[in-house]
């Protein structure tokens, strides 16, 4: 039997069985993690082995002691936003790998709970990556959602949390270069890092910032797909007199997402990026989102209101 056929089978029986499987992962702690693959973009899942340590939940990129690094972390380096089954409980999570003292101290405590990822180290040279499966909503007000007007707000307001967060990162992590902060921890290159193991470095941010920064820009990118091919449309249908105002923010969309784009590129080189360069460019994709949800909250949220979400039968 293949390995694809083997995970198969594997997350069937998950699924059957509200998260219990028999055989080789009987009484073992295991998740499903989806990922979207870095070329295709297609939905990849894959059975996992997990650790719960430091109230984090935690996977380790070990592919048995494998000289390469699994697909599914290479999937989550380009797209941080997955998809998490625990269990029968199903949710979304940002995958941030741990890096430099963090990641050390959080592989010495997975290797407690699991000592088998110790002899995974021992058989590679790479530095095995230990993700965090961080939950998305963090920091974001709960809200209760009735109509489609409570599910615009809760994803502005998940938008808006990422915001805060990146910049509240990013002035760590240059404070850190200001200060002189030293080595980010022996991880190089083969860790999947950014930037990892170089002096001046604030310690443990680089890959951070970038995971919740692509993440952010994913979950934008996917908020605004969904309305600029289904939600306007159906509202110029519905709400022929709000037809300019939704030319107007589907042209907003497209000018935030060109200033996403420029956000991507220097996030790609953090390590070497221009403090001021880099604020300035988070200030104005910022500055432009904040603009654009508060103009579409203003004309759409009435319209809203009255569509109950979930539509009725889901």
């Amino acid at each position: 039997m293949s390995s694809s056929s083997f995970n198969q089978t594997v997350i069937d029986e998950f699924r059957a069985r509200g998260g219990r499987v028999g055989g080789p992962f009987e009484g073992g702690d295991l998740l499903l993690l989806t990922t979207v693959g870095e070329h295709s973009g297609r939905e990849h899942t894959v059975p996992l082995g997990f650790v719960r340590a430091d109230g984090l939940l935690l996977v380790v990129a070990s592919a048995a002691g494998a000289p390469e690094h699994p697909q599914w972390y290479r999937n989550l380096l380009a797209g941080p936003l997955v998809r998490v089954e625990l269990g029968e409980e199903v949710f979304d999570a940002i995958a941030v790998p741990a890096e430099g003292e963090r990641r050390d101290r959080l592989f010495e405590a997975v290797v407690r709970a699991a000592p088998g990822y110790g002899d995974y180290q021992k058989h590679t040279a790479r530095v095995l990556p230990v993700v965090v499966l961080e939950h998305p909503g963090a920091g974001t007000p709960v809200r209760e959602v009735a109509s489609l007007a409570d599910k615009l707000l809760e994803v502005h307001d998940w938008l808006r949390a990422q915001v805060r967060h990146v910049r509240a990162e990013t002035e760590a992590h240059f404070a850190g270069i200001a200060g002189g902060a030293g080595s980010a921890g022996r991880a190089g290159p083969a860790s999947g890092a950014v930037g990892v193991g170089r002096e001046g470095r604030a310690p443990g941010l680089g890959l951070q910032i970038r995971q919740h920064c692509l993440a952010f820009c994913q979950g934008l990118t996917v908020h605004h797909t969904g309305e600029d091919h289904g939600v306007f449309p159906a509202l110029a249908r519905s709400h022929p007199e709000l037809r300019d105002v939704l030319e107007r923010l589907a042209e907003e969309h497209r000018a935030v997402s060109r200033l996403k784009e420029e956000l991507v590129a220097l996030v790609s080189g953090l390590e070497s990026a221009e403090p001021e360069r880099f604020r300035a460019a988070l200030a104005r994709t910022a500055d432009a989102l904040e603009a654009h949800l508060a103009h579409e909250e203003r004309e759409l949220l009435p319209a809203l209101a009255g569509i109950p979400f979930p539509p009725p039968g889901r």
